[in-house]
């Protein structure tokens, strides 16, 4: 995730009298700007803190949700850039779930003079707390100032070991009726229902602002009569659709409840009609997605959010929880369009979605074994110095030493299999050592658990690619990372969208072996392992050909009562017929064999799904592999050295010439003539079906 960084404006070159053209993020600055009220003690302070001669480097902002903290940043952020400073602006809620996130967003801090670092949303990253004590911030120039804004106390650690010399808190209560009644006033509210609505929101920007609103399109309404339950919230939040919202559809706002993320794209798709065909079709003239975002943009309850925005959290739930109640069926067919969205985008690359996918999911097992739901107290990292041992001490108390010491080589030897789950402290509390067949070390073969079941896995290649975990451990036992592992192990397996995932199964773990029935894996038998003295069992989970993504796409159709559709687009294609195949066309599939997202765009490719499409062109190039050689020693060879090359590939062509007794030379000439005789025979017999004739 890129920062979000401000730099002090330049001199412009251009011709001074030439019309400046306004954007979106000015119209979006101004309107915030206008509506910020109070907070003037708040304001006061950070000044004093943004101080040349201060001595302050970190403020902790601490309230609850809608009580202003993210406004406070907003508006300092603006003066701070009046002043010259560079802000760098990091929303907790944006981090994804690589180990360098939030380096990569602070590296823009490193280099700049006197920079304003600004962490908002920090219960939901506050993990981090010992990791930036400890590496980030003190890398940071002397002058920096980082504001962390969050719902939490900051840690006790921030006020020891020398931090409590520059650290300081902040608590942000409750508007004071001042402050509140210039809120409201600015919102175009000054009439005798003021001190009930302030005495009725309890200080809350939000609940003023949402108040506001409401009080102005309804004179009838007033606190005081109708007071703070949950129905009249719901009352009131669908009132606010109805007023602010009155040239926009009310189900945009229905997406923006149920969405992770809004962004126009995801509105041209839901709201144009339906998108189960594939790509949707361009917003008619009165649904334009761009005027829809524009407005979604300006509404008092959203703030942005990576590409896109989002509603406050809190009137996120509250709208999610009104739309089920009053108009279920609007619900259910804007969630089925939201993950069609962003099905079709993950398949065509963008695998991070899958985070935005599973949090459509509401089944238990799924979101608890693929979900994110641990990254608020918890954060993914790489292996670190001391990790083995400390992990060891813990392993050794709750699962059998031989297992451990399988895993520990590759804390050892290939740390790029390695994740490990840190809590508030950077006290490890999970860990996962996963592969596919691609990435697998060269000694996971000998491993007695994975060397099985990666023999397996490549046996079974042409119906999918696999990922495989040799280790999965929730330290806490309670499944507080559980998902996060499993999540995680996807996302740096190097799998795109797997279809198969193997798990290693502790069967004398109470209900673990009920719990991978649960999850409708299959046990593999011959696959178990003894380790030591335990037995462990391997269980296979097929997510059918449309891979994990499909999996949990058709996850979200059953829980809507509904059949999972086809895709009518990738459906018109499977009946075309092939197209015949060039030198180009049979390169690019074999450099790309073990990659489906890309074989499946392949012009040999057919199917329905991605994974079908992939999985068409695997079996044209296996049947022709198959047929396209000879019986002479020559020929046969020719065959090995294709093989060795692209189908079943080693970690290079240079280990494959080795395994070959080739010298290099040797090897790639071969490799060549072996690559056109496959293509040759490919355009030769191409007639329409998957396989050529014999």
């Amino acid at each position: 995730m890129p920062p979000v960084t401000n730099r002090p404006p330049q001199s412009q070159a251009h011709d001074s009298h030439a019309p400046q053209r306004r954007t979106l993020a000015a119209r979006l600055a101004d309107r915030d700007r206008g509506r910020f009220a109070g907070r003037r003690a708040e304001l006061d302070l950070l000044g004093r803190c943004m101080a040349e001669d201060s001595q302050v480097s970190v403020v902790h902002i601490v309230g609850p949700g809608g009580i202003g903290k993210s406004a406070l940043l907003r508006e300092i952020a603006r003066r701070a850039r009046d002043q010259g400073r560079e802000v760098i602006s990091v929303d907790g809620r944006e981090l994804g779930p690589e180990p360098g996130a939030l380096e990569a967003a602070l590296r823009a801090a490193a280099t700049g003079q006197r920079p304003l670092v600004l962490l908002d949303s920090y219960e939901q990253m506050v993990a981090l707390d010992g990791y930036l004590r400890r590496d980030l911030l003190p890398a940071l120039p002397d002058q920096t100032l980082v504001l962390i804004a969050g719902r939490e106390a900051p840690d006790p650690a921030w006020f020891t070991g020398g931090w409590e010399a520059i650290t300081v808190r902040l608590d942000v209560g409750g508007l004071q009726a001042a402050e509140a009644q210039s809120l409201l006033a600015a919102a175009g509210v000054a009439d005798e229902r003021v001190p009930a609505i302030i005495d009725w929101a309890s200080g809350s920007p939000l609940a003023l602002t949402l108040a506001a609103e409401t009080a102005s399109a309804d004179p009838g309404w007033n606190a005081a009569i109708e007071p703070d339950r949950p129905e009249i919230l719901r009352a009131l939040i669908h009132r606010l659709a109805e007023t602010e919202l009155r040239s926009v559809r009310l189900p945009a706002l229905a997406v923006a409840a149920i969405a992770r993320t809004t962004t126009p794209e995801l509105l041209r798709a839901v709201l144009s009609g339906g998108i189960q065909g594939g790509r949707p079709p361009a917003a008619g003239p009165h649904d334009d997605p761009d005027d829809v975002y524009k407005q979604l943009c300006e509404l008092t309850v959203t703030e942005p959010l990576g590409d896109g925005i989002t509603l406050h959290e809190l009137l996120r739930k509250a709208l999610r929880a009104d739309l089920r109640q009053r108009n279920s069926e609007l619900e259910r067919e804007l969630r089925r369009k939201i993950i069609d969205y962003l099905y079709l985008e993950a398949i065509a690359g963008q695998q991070l979605l899958l985070i935005d996918m599973a949090h459509l999911v509401e089944n238990p097992f799924t979101r608890w074994g693929f979900g994110w739901e641990g990254s608020v107290g918890y954060r993914l990292d790489v292996v670190r110095d001391g990790d083995a041992e400390e992990i060891g001490r813990h392993v050794g108390m709750l699962q059998n030493q031989p297992w451990w010491e399988l895993s520990r080589r590759y804390f050892e030897e290939a740390q790029d299999r390695v994740a490990v789950v840190r809590d508030l402290r950077d006290k490890p509390c999970g860990f996962l050592v996963c592969m596919s067949v691609p990435t697998a070390p060269g000694f996971a073969d000998a491993d007695p658990l994975t060397g099985p079941w990666l023999s397996h896995a490549r046996q079974h290649l042409a119906s999918g690619e696999s990922v495989l975990w040799q280790a999965a451990v929730d330290l806490t036992r309670q499944g507080q990372v559980q998902g996060m592992l499993g999540m995680a192990g996807v996302l740096r397996s190097g799998v795109h969208n797997p279809r198969f995932v193997y798990l290693p199964i502790d069967a004398g773990l109470p209900g673990a072996v009920e719990f991978a029935r649960a999850l409708g894996a299959e046990h593999l038998a011959g696959l178990d392992a003894v380790i030591g003295s335990h037995s462990v069992q391997c269980h296979r989970m097929d997510f059918g050909p449309g891979g994990l993504m499909g999996f949990i796409r058709d996850q979200v159709y059953r829980e809507l009562g509904l059949r999972p559709p086809e895709l009518a687009n990738a459906a018109a294609a499977a009946q075309q017929p092939p197209a015949r195949a060039d030198l180009e066309t049979v390169r690019h599939a074999l450099r790309n064999f073990l990659v489906p997202h890309e074989l499946a765009r392949n012009p040999l490719a057919r199917g329905e799904t991605s994974q079908q499409r992939a999985e068409s062109v695997r079996r044209q190039v296996r049947a022709a592999e198959r047929l396209a050689f000879g019986d002479s020693e020559n020929e046969k060879l020719l065959r090995r050295v294709l093989i060795a090359g692209y189908l079943e590939p080693g970690r290079s062509h240079e280990e494959a010439a080795s395994r070959l007794l080739l010298s290099r030379a040797a090897y790639f000439r071969r490799l060549r003539t072996a690559v056109e005789r496959l293509a040759e025979y490919l355009h030769v017999a191409g007639s329409g079906d998957d396989q050529p004739p014999g």
